[in-house]
């Protein structure tokens, strides 16, 4: 059986302008305000702090703007499929409107920094559609358009999608926008600099300590601040917990070479369940279809590479693609009211100490509002949005839901060359990865964040932890947290 389509990686680095090497932390700093993570929330907050003239360290991982941020669909919009009637109907009317304020403030300031900036991001208009092909579902985009309404959203159900498939109609929300995420967050970050604040890359953050000030400690040196900001999908530490009030989650992408973007002409998600989406896009050698297939749990999953097989055959079923190009997974994080996590969880004990995260898939414009809404607490500024994105508001105890590996083999015979695996040694698990050439490596299978034994990934060539969502590379270095260590290496001798 043949594997996935396309080569793995994100269609959204190819073709960019080499960005700015950032060389990484060395030695004692001082500043007022620490961002950890380089994507769209720690990029934002750390320009809108020089902004407000106040000084800033960012210290990234990995690579600035292409992690999370910069492998999403980036779309700019306040249609987050069908949310507002089910936020008014559980959080009621008031703060369904700051959701939509917050979103619609984020979506302006990316295209005001776009256009300040001089961002060449590839930014279009477009309108985005939530679709249906079921005629009884027509009554849920109703309910939308009213309820969006309410909220000094514009909306309306169309009968005419743009689509080369039949559908029954589509919520369709005008004035939205798309985007090339990598090509902006390069922007962002040569703004940072420009005005004088400093990224740090390779600079991952291994310990966050309190003492007069926030300490953040890298592999390098440290960093001491007032403020800091936790920016890294899931937090690597907070004051609350996170992680038992999220649900880790990935979806499978792929980018698919087309002839004429004119017939999709627009950003498009299913209604139903299991969720699709898709929009058009550039690369350097013309149109591209991005689509995105069904989530499924971080690490719940043995055989990530037959839902790429199985998103590619619904997109030549639906839509008019050519040759499959690339292919990656994302992570996100769920929170049980649809809303992000962001602010100060404990601003009594803990002052100065910000997070941002469960965004729910929806990140472009609501990482955004998140980056602003931190920038203007660090100065003193109030937010409207405050009270909606509380990270320590009262949510359900029983949302979160451990995972188990589902990477156990009998013996490492059972692992092909290419293929990783989980055995028990012992009184240990031990994941086991076996190169195409056939050497066999050895890294313990417990995740460094919890303990819980991680999966493999056979799309990606990763370990994912089905508890909290860490994922590793295949030699065990962390790529997401909250794991801050790398897998521990493994005694087995075959």
């Amino acid at each position: 059986m043949h594997g996935p389509s396309g080569q793995t990686g994100s269609v959204w680095e190819q073709g960019v302008a080499a960005p700015e090497i950032h060389p990484p932390l060395a030695g004692s700093h001082r500043t007022e305000s620490v961002v950890v993570g380089a994507g769209i929330v720690g990029l934002t907050a750390a320009l809108r702090l020089l902004e407000l003239g106040r000084p800033v360290i960012v210290l990234e991982g990995l690579r600035a703007g292409r992690q999370v941020s910069g492998r999403s669909s980036a779309k700019i919009t306040t249609q987050h499929r069908l949310i507002y009637r089910h936020l008014i109907d559980t959080v009621g009317t008031e703060r369904a409107a700051a959701y939509a304020e917050a979103n619609s403030c984020g979506a302006a300031h990316i295209r005001r920094w776009i256009v300040e900036l001089g961002i060449g991001c590839d930014l279009e208009d477009r309108s985005a559609y939530t679709y249906t092909q079921d005629p009884e579902r027509l009554v849920d985009l109703e309910a939308e358009v009213t309820a969006a309404g309410m909220l000094g959203l514009a909306a309306e159900v169309t009968r005419s999608v743009p689509l080369p498939f039949a559908t029954a109609g589509a919520l369709r929300f005008p004035g939205q926008a798309q985007f090339n995420p990598v090509a902006y967050l390069d922007g962002l970050a040569q703004a940072v600099t420009a005005r004088g604040g400093r990224i740090c890359e390779n600079s991952r953050v291994l310990g966050v300590d309190e003492a007069a000030r926030w300490r953040a400690t890298t592999a390098g040196g440290a960093v001491e601040a007032d403020n800091i900001v936790i920016a890294t999908n899931m937090t690597i530490k907070t004051p609350v917990g996170m992680a038992k009030r999220t649900q880790p989650r990935c979806h499978g992408v792929m980018a698919f070479r087309i002839a004429d973007a004119s017939a999709m002409d627009g950003m498009f998600i299913t209604a139903e369940e299991p969720t699709y989406s898709f929009r058009t896009g550039h690369d350097q050698s013309g149109p591209i279809l991005l689509a995105l297939g069904p989530h499924f749990g971080t690490g719940h999953d043995g055989d990530v590479a037959a839902r790429f097989i199985a998103l590619e055959k619904w997109v030549r079923t639906h839509l008019p693609v050519g040759e499959a190009l690339w292919r990656w997974c994302n992570e996100d994080y769920d929170t049980a009211d649809r809303i992000p996590l962001v602010g100060e969880p404990d601003p009594g004990k803990a002052p100065g100490f910000h997070i941002a995260t469960g965004f729910n898939a929806w990140g472009i414009s609501n990482g955004t509002a998140a980056g602003l809404m931190i920038a203007d607490s660090i100065c003193g500024r109030s937010s409207p949005w405050r009270e909606l994105y509380d990270p320590a508001r009262p949510l359900p105890k029983d949302f979160h839901r451990d995972g188990e590996s589902q990477s156990l083999v009998d013996s490492p015979e059972a692992i092909a060359p290419g293929v990783g695996g989980v055995i028990v040694h012992g009184d240990d698990k031990i994941a086991l990865r076996r190169d195409d050439d056939g050497t066999l490596h050895a890294l313990s299978a417990r995740c460094t964040h919890k303990g819980c034994i991680v999966t493999w990934n056979n799309a990606e060539r990763t370990w994912d932890c089905p508890c909290h969502g860490s994922i590793f590379a295949a030699d065990g270095s962390v790529i997401h947290g909250p794991a801050r260590k790398p897998l521990e290496p493994a005694g087995f001798d075959g």
